[in-house]
């Protein structure tokens, strides 16, 4: 029998050897089971244990009676540690030590990385030296341990962990509760409100959900929601601005809209919308004015008027 690292097997007490622990036998190769890593009684000489087999500090072979979060090949959820900025992340495994993710396994930017306390979806492989470590799983470990989501999730609020995340959209793990392991979900980037790193737990809509099972989620309120939000924060706005004016319109430019309000310009024109039909704010010439301050518009030069939006 050869003892692999990162298995579980059922060994025999061979002898006990103080002060050290007890060598168990695989039959020409023994294993030490140190003190330390007894669960229980202690074991006799020819009693039967279930341990599982992992490299001690010196490399060597070695058997602990306590359970680990994962074995060889298997895909689990482990906290992260600690962080090491050239080794990569240290996981908990549940076993007193840790289970390294590599630094080439996680995202290039450093605020896509995951941090102390965040959980990422790792199986337990060998390294080239048949050393244990973890990697990240994606789709094809994920997949078949997913599960489609519910029609009644339509428009729910929902936890889900980052599994991957990239440019053009944010993969993750939707928290499935009874449902199991989870369900496969997506945040496009224009439904992001803010970058996700790695491992990270965040709340947010599901916006549809695909025939696949799979789910689309946004960050961003339902429009309605967003509409009062937006139309508020704008009346705010022009109440503290000099003559209840502003240079801003249906007419201005997305990529100022955004920069000034940090909303896009089809959630600048709804909360616009709002305003105007329950006749809060009037425009005129790419101006925008509280109601009551029309006339003192009105009466502005055209110098004022056609003035480039304020950045």
């Amino acid at each position: 029998m050869s003892l692999i690292a990162g298995t579980t097997v059922t060994l025999e007490v061979l002898r006990e050897v103080s002060p050290y622990g007890y060598f168990l036998g695989a039959g020409d190769q023994d294993v030490m089971l140190h003190y330390t890593e007894l669960v229980g009684s202690k074991p006799k000489n020819g009693d039967k244990v279930e341990v599982f087999i992992f490299f001690d500090t010196e490399d060597r072979l070695a058997a602990t009676m306590k359970k680990p979060f994962l074995t060889l090949g298997e895909v689990a959820l482990l906290e992260v540690a600690d962080i090491h900025p050239r080794l990569g992340c240290f996981l908990e495994m549940g076993l007193g030590r840790q289970l390294l993710l590599p630094i080439r396994e996680l995202p290039e930017l450093i605020e896509l990385r995951p941090q102390v306390g965040d959980k990422v979806f790792v199986l337990m492989e060998h390294d080239k030296q048949g050393r244990l470590r973890a990697k990240l799983a994606g789709e094809q470990e994920l997949a078949p341990l997913s599960l489609p989501a519910p029609e009644s999730w339509m428009g729910q609020t929902v936890k889900a962990r980052v599994y991957k995340p990239l440019q053009m959209g944010t993969f993750v793990l939707v928290d499935g509760g009874v449902l199991g392991f989870g369900i496969i979900g997506m945040v496009h980037t224009s439904e992001r409100t803010r970058l996700l790193r790695l491992g990270e737990e965040f709340e947010a809509r599901v916006s549809h959900i695909r025939e696949d099972g799979r789910v689309n989620l946004s960050m961003s309120q339902r429009k309605e929601v967003g509409r009062d939000v937006d139309s508020a924060a704008l009346l705010d706005f022009l109440n503290e601005r000099p003559g209840g004016a502003m240079p801003y319109s249906d007419a201005t430019p997305p990529d100022i809209i955004k920069q000034r309000f940090g909303i896009s310009k089809s959630a600048f024109k709804r909360a616009l919308g709002k305003l105007m039909k329950e006749g809060l704010v009037t425009q005129k010439e790419n101006w925008t004015y509280l109601a009551r301050s029309e006339e003192a518009g009105a009466d502005q030069s055209p110098a004022k008027d056609n003035q480039e939006p304020e950045h």
